[in-house]
């Protein structure tokens, strides 16, 4: 098959970055499809600076082994493949999400939910260490920030602005990786050039804007893992925090989305000279059905067989996705902006 390039940009979701993992493991086994580019924010910017500095140093299989060991240290288990031997015996995808509905159910405000609305990162003090810091460690920065390879963008929220910032090339540094990821009720802010960073999901989730440079290819692959549609409107407490917490995460993405759509809508009516703003073409790899199981409670928790079973969603979805709209790439989008947006 002709090579075919394309953008991603990966969102943030704690622990159900996981799934992203899958869906690029996926993506890596199609020679004939380049990453040119990669916008990440929180485990998106992590699975994003993983990709790269794997594609720089060992190809699509340091590719692979990159995001493994980085997963495996997000869940602090040696092997994940060792999960292979447990499979026939582990719950299905919907399974897990029941349980965690069930769980839930049974404590709706567990004491990690409790603490977080009373108590402060900051009101540890010197004790407070980052949690996420010895996984960022292990990146060798060099690699990440690379010439070589698919360019990689990491978004974060200025805490005193609400604008997000992009880092790019020598900016992706550990302390800008870490504010990618940085959850304000959790993680104390990061301070970058005398400025606190929050969480790059509260202002670009990811942030698209940087792939629409004109060197780069009109294909945006974007990989969702925060549902945009609920069929039921939410009623109990933990069912409608979770419900903001998708929608305020969602909001930015939704944003440049709409953007998109109105450029695509002035070139095709002519009010617009085609040129004169890049035509992109969107596509986007999503199991709503099984992130609606899960909720933000699910999100900072990294079990092992939390992790396996978005792995394998993640493959599965990205299968779909190239058997579908493989064909798509580099012609059209497959992604019906306007039923999107009407």
């Amino acid at each position: 098959m002709q090579t075919k390039r394309i953008n991603l940009a990966l969102q943030g979701g704690g622990a159900h970055g996981a799934f992203t993992w899958g869906v690029l493991d996926r993506l890596l086994d199609e020679d004939w499809l380049e990453i040119a580019a990669i916008s990440g924010t929180s485990a998106g910017a992590l699975n994003g600076a993983a990709l790269k500095a794997g594609l720089v140093t060992g190809g699509r299989d340091g590719a692979r082994a990159n995001l493994r060991a980085l997963w495996e240290r997000v869940g602090g288990v040696g092997d994940l493949r060792a999960m292979g031997w447990f499979r026939p015996f582990l719950p299905s995808a919907s399974m897990t999400a029941m349980a965690a509905q069930v769980s839930e159910t049974l404590m709706p405000v567990s004491p990690a939910d409790l603490a977080a609305q009373v108590i402060s990162p900051y009101d540890w003090g010197p004790l407070w260490r980052n949690p996420l810091a010895p996984v960022v460690d292990a990146f060798r920065l060099e690699e990440v920030c690379a010439h070589e390879g698919p360019r990689l963008f990491v978004a974060a929220t200025n805490a005193h602005t609400g604008k997000v910032r992009v880092f790019t090339g020598h900016d992706v540094t550990r302390e800008a990786i870490l504010a990618s990821a940085c959850l304000p009720t959790l993680f104390q802010a990061v301070e970058i050039d005398g400025q606190a960073y929050w969480d790059g999901g509260y202002s670009g989730n990811p942030a698209l804007h940087p792939l629409y440079d004109p060197s780069l290819p009109d294909d945006l692959l974007i990989v969702s893992i925060n549902p945009q549609f609920r069929p039921d409107a939410p009623e109990s407490a933990p069912e409608i925090l979770n419900r903001i917490n998708e929608i305020s995460f969602n909001a930015a993405l939704l944003r440049d989305l709409r953007a998109i759509h109105f450029v695509k809508r002035l070139l095709a009516e002519g009010s617009l000279t085609p040129g004169a703003m890049k035509d992109v073409l969107v596509h986007m790899i999503a199991d709503d059905v099984l992130m609606r199981g899960l909720s933000a409670r699910s999100k900072i928790a990294p079990t092992p067989m939390l992790l396996d079973t978005l792995f394998r969603a993640g493959r599965t979805a990205a299968d779909g996705f190239l058997s579908a709209h493989g064909e798509d790439i580099g012609r059209r989008g497959s992604v019906d902006l306007v039923q999107m947006f009407g």
